[in-house]
């Protein structure tokens, strides 16, 4: 059984891109304020984008908006997904946006219901009820999970950044902020190549650190484009030393882009590359 993110490079490697396309239905982008308005939109999106996308990002919040006809339509748009992958020969994972966090049964539902139901291949959590939160999803050995960790609001420093101190100085410990020790924890749990972390583009030195802290960990980073953040400092504070390791989540950018999104997709997929290639030579 392959793990997540053993397929998740193999994608980035056959595009080539690190990519990752948000499917965000606004409302106020949309023809019409109904669930089939959003799901053509994202549908739209995925047709055009496809090609240069290492992962698509569907948020769950803008079609839960519309009831069940919005989930209906989010299970449509992962199976479009599935479809276009097989269409090119190269399947692309979805990351389900969905930030979920609770334990036991409920974890587990949550899981199922991402995992089985609506076909997500990984999803987005809040780590913060700890390790038994997370399980319930490990369990699905093919499955991922990226964990908040450092996120690109300016509030994440709120929690985010308070200093703490889990362990002795001589077992480890010392004081780190809250975001550095959940990369620490994330880097432990992650027997099974199936965990990851979301870190905001928008902070470099958050990056940096949150990489010191998760050497082999893959980043879900949002922030680029509307919300502010440079790509290159970007890139150059979380790559790993592969040149991998860091996915680029955009999604206003493309879907409103003058251009088109494919050409906006195509243009930054290839202006990611370039400025890993300046950095890395790879």
């Amino acid at each position: 059984m392959e793990a997540f993110f053993s397929f998740l490079e193999r994608r980035v490697d056959d595009c080539p891109s690190l990519l990752c396309i948000g499917l965000d239905p606004h409302v106020s982008d949309l023809s019409e304020p109904t669930a089939k308005a959003a799901r053509d939109f994202c549908l739209s999106l995925v047709k055009a984008t496809a090609p240069y996308a290492a992962a698509f990002k569907p948020n769950a919040a803008f079609f839960e908006f519309f009831g069940p006809e919005g989930w209906s339509a989010l299970k449509d748009v992962i199976q479009a997904i599935g479809e276009e992958s097989a269409r090119m020969g190269s399947l692309i994972p979805v990351i389900l946006d969905a930030k979920r966090g609770d334990i036991a049964s409920t974890a587990e539902a949550y899981a199922r219901s991402a995992f089985e139901h609506l076909g997500a291949h990984a999803i987005t959590l809040n780590p913060y009820l700890g390790f038994d939160s997370i399980q319930p999803f490990l369990g699905y050995q093919e499955k991922g999970v990226f964990l908040l960790c450092k996120t690109s609001n300016p509030g994440s420093r709120d929690l985010q950044d308070l200093s703490v101190s889990p362990l002795p100085e001589g077992e480890g410990g010392g004081v780190r902020a809250l975001y550095e020790h959940v990369a620490r924890l994330a880097q432990q749990w992650n027997t099974g190549d199936n965990v990851g972390l979301v870190v905001g583009a928008t902070q470099p030195e958050a990056l940096t650190r949150v990489r010191a802290a998760a050497p082999d960990l893959w980043f879900l980073s949002p922030g680029v484009g509307a919300q502010g953040g440079d790509l290159e400092s970007a890139l150059r504070s979380g790559l790993r030393k592969d040149g991998k390791g860091m996915l680029i989540n955009v999604s206003r950018s493309i879907a409103r882009a003058a251009e088109g999104p494919g050409l906006a997709a195509a243009e930054l997929r290839d202006q990611i590359l370039e400025t890993r290639y300046s950095i890395f030579g790879k």
